[in-house]
């Protein structure tokens, strides 16, 4: 139902309905100025030719002394998203079946369909944090299981991953042959330290997926990557090669310039999502609604006992606000997600029409 909703929305705003987007995880704030006039200079300088599908290695090497590993270990893809479809493509065959914690961000449920793979769903609770239950996931797990996902900070909850329970996951997915994929595209803005999955090592089979999306406020601007062993990121480059064959040389001079200036972007990125966070976290309380507290911009899941999300999320847009229902991210009735991702007077004018809604 999460893209009903967009669809609705739009055609909402098409007959002059004035809507607040608290839907879609499409940042408001403009990309910075130093990343886009990199790309124009690029641009300029005549970077619009075919170029390595691997990426540029200049930017490879930033990224690679960012993460801690060698530019081999890294593949340029166009979006997270296209890494994430790349990495389950390659990976995921026949009868074998991959495991996602929920909630979960659809497009991985979707992209396993694609492939005609199976999805086992392994849920958890906001009661317990989100926090995966380690005894369950081995309950999941069969001969043809393949890949775990883990989206870490986690879209809807913006909750981050206990180490304790990364580790155990880790060393379940090690004894058994099994590849984790860990999208991390929130991490460098969590206001929280986030532990990677390349903390045990770029020799193992497991895959890190991240971008530019969310972190440069670039989303469409298309530009991710993955790192993972060498031979992995060989074969991404071979699916490259006959696909998109690279991202634009300019992109990812922009890319370039926005790692270079990492820290202060970022920073002020972080503390702007956190002052959101704090005024939708109190409003929200004050209105009876049940959350974790965010741990990551921008999202929150909160939860009202004897819910109707789906009539709440319609009923709501009815009032000019758009948020996505909590089935749209599993089996989650009495939750709804809400993306602050609007001008802050837009925010807090959807928030009160929120806390007013009842269904």
């Amino acid at each position: 139902m999460l893209y009903e909703i967009n669809e609705k929305a739009l055609k909402l705003e098409s007959e002059g309905k004035k809507i607040i987007r608290l839907n879609l995880g499409d940042p408001d704030m403009a990309t910075p100025p130093e990343i886009v006039e990199a790309a124009y200079a690029s641009i300029k300088a005549g970077k619009t030719k075919y170029s390595s599908s691997y990426g540029e290695l200049r930017l490879r090497q930033k990224i690679a002394e960012i993460h801690g590993v060698k530019a081999e270990n890294i593949v340029i893809t166009p979006g997270s998203k296209w890494g994430v479809f790349a990495s389950m493509f390659l990976t995921l065959k026949g009868d074998s079946n991959v495991i996602i914690p929920t909630p979960y961000w659809t497009a991985y449920d979707l992209i396993a369909k694609s492939l005609g793979v199976k999805t086992k769903l392994l849920r958890t609770e906001m009661e317990t944090g989100w926090k995966v239950d380690l005894a369950e996931l081995e309950k999941l797990i069969d001969t043809n299981t393949k890949m775990i996902i883990l989206n870490n900070p986690n879209n809807p909850t913006s909750k981050t991953m206990d180490p304790q329970t990364l580790e155990g996951i880790v060393k379940i997915s090690n004894s058994r042959g099994i590849i984790v994929l860990s999208d991390e595209v929130y991490s460098a803005i969590s206001f929280t330290p986030t532990k990677s999955i390349l903390d045990y090592g770029t020799d193992s089979p497991h895959i890190l997926s991240n971008g530019f999306s969310k972190t440069f406020t670039m989303t469409g601007w298309r530009i991710g990557y993955l790192v993972a062993n060498k031979l992995f990121i060989d074969n991404i480059t071979k699916l490259n090669q006959i696909t998109i064959n690279n991202v634009p040389g300019f992109i990812q001079d922009a890319a370039l310039k926005g790692l270079e200036h990492r820290a202060e972007i970022t920073g002020s990125i972080k503390a702007k999502y956190k002052q959101r966070a704090d005024l939708a976290s109190k409003k929200l309380s004050v209105a009876g609604f049940k959350f974790t507290q965010p741990d990551a911009p921008f999202y929150l899941f909160p939860k009202r006992d004897g819910l109707d999300g789906e009539k709440f999320t319609l009923n709501l847009l009815d009032s000019g606000v758009a948020v996505a229902p909590g089935t749209s991210f599993g089996d989650y009735q009495e939750h709804f997600r809400i993306s602050l991702t609007a001008p802050d007077e837009q925010i807090a004018t959807a928030l009160d029409k929120i806390c007013e809604v009842t269904v």
